[in-house]
């Protein structure tokens, strides 16, 4: 996110800090990298860094009147996940630091949950497409050894329910339900754009439904996924490779982490089926093809249905929801 969230002081976040991990922190630096969360540079007193993540649960909602409760559970669950997997030797995660009661977050009041990272130095990357057939493959190596987790490691893990977040507001939206007026400079522009696109928007959501009746008729190739390796999830030290960004960690089918390791490389298909023993299944790589499209849409058009002020987050939102429902509607069928 490229600014800090409304309502979240930097004191609070200090107090926060040195009460669930007793750290006392000497410099706290925002730091505008990534999507979905908030992040800061923490030194404490004894000049060591740390990284700090924010997540604003109202935003983590699958649905609008859903408990802030839910989204914070959901969150506890993939990080305590992640810091098990960390604890029982796989050292490509990057986990979060326990708390003094040994949880892998914090709450911060009602809206906000913290967690603390050890600052990792090393290569990062950008979203988009694998920069070299040498990336690509040690991400696939990564991911087999993920999905190949032992029972024990995966049991308190969520299972993928489907659920397109804000997938109500979206519905909503493509009636042009709801008043929008003074809710921010992007709330009526937005608001035209869906109904402009609503068309394939729904076709969008049918296919994917229809590919959700058919992933969940083998619930036994389900493993413990990340839910999004792409290039900046990634980073590499030395001759090390780690995977970052844990929170969106789920049971689900393979294809969940494979659609982006594939796209434009079927032989990282091949691969995988050889290391593993499981054939990846067309319709469900498309299902998360899809979902990935619907999903920037709807949580787009939550922001912009919520109060806004139009500040650069916002505007690089605008350019999203944009861009992505020009795609959607000049694919054909099948192809997104």
């Amino acid at each position: 996110m490229l600014t800090p969230p409304d309502g979240l002081p930097e004191d609070a976040l200090r107090t926060t800090l040195r009460q669930e991990w007793g750290l006392d922190v000497a410099a706290l630096a925002y730091r505008p990298v990534g999507f979905g969360s908030h992040h800061w540079e923490a030194v404490d007193i004894g000049q060591v860094r740390w990284f700090v993540t924010v997540d604003e649960l109202e935003v983590k909602r699958h649905v609008l009147d859903e408990p802030l409760d839910t989204p914070f559970d959901r969150l506890r669950a993939a990080l305590g996940t992640t810091a098990r997997l960390r604890e029982h030797g796989h050292p490509y995660v990057v986990a979060p630091v326990p708390t003094r009661d040994g949880a892998p977050l914090a709450r911060l009041s009602d809206r906000f949950g913290v967690s603390l990272y050890p600052y990792v130095e090393g290569q990062s990357f950008e979203w988009g497409e694998f920069a070299t057939a040498t990336q690509r493959n040690a991400v696939l190596d990564l991911v087999v050894a993920l999905h190949t987790t032992p029972e024990e490691l995966r049991a308190a893990a969520l299972a993928d329910d489907f659920a397109i977040a804000h997938r109500d507001e979206l519905e909503s939206s493509l009636d042009g339900a709801g008043d929008v007026d003074g809710l921010g400079p992007y709330a009526r522009p937005a608001a035209d754009l869906l109904v402009e696109y609503a068309a394939p928007v729904r076709r969008l959501l049918a296919r994917y439904d229809a590919l959700v009746s058919t992933a969940r008729t083998e619930p036994s190739r389900t493993v413990l996924t990340h839910g999004e390796p792409h290039p900046g999830n990634v980073m590499r030290v030395g001759d090390d490779w780690l995977l970052i960004d844990w929170e969106t960690v789920l049971l689900a089918p393979p294809e969940r982490d494979l659609w982006i390791l594939s796209a434009g490389d079927d032989s990282v298909l091949g691969a995988y089926a050889d290391a593993t023993g499981t054939i990846p299944l067309a319709p469900v790589l498309e299902l998360y093809r899809i979902r990935w499209h619907l999903a920037d849409i709807a949580f787009e058009v939550s922001r912009f249905r919520s109060p806004h002020s139009g500040d650069a987050g916002d505007d690089e939102s605008w350019k999203v929801l944009r861009s992505v429902l020009e795609h959607i509607a000049t694919e054909p069928a099948g192809t997104n």
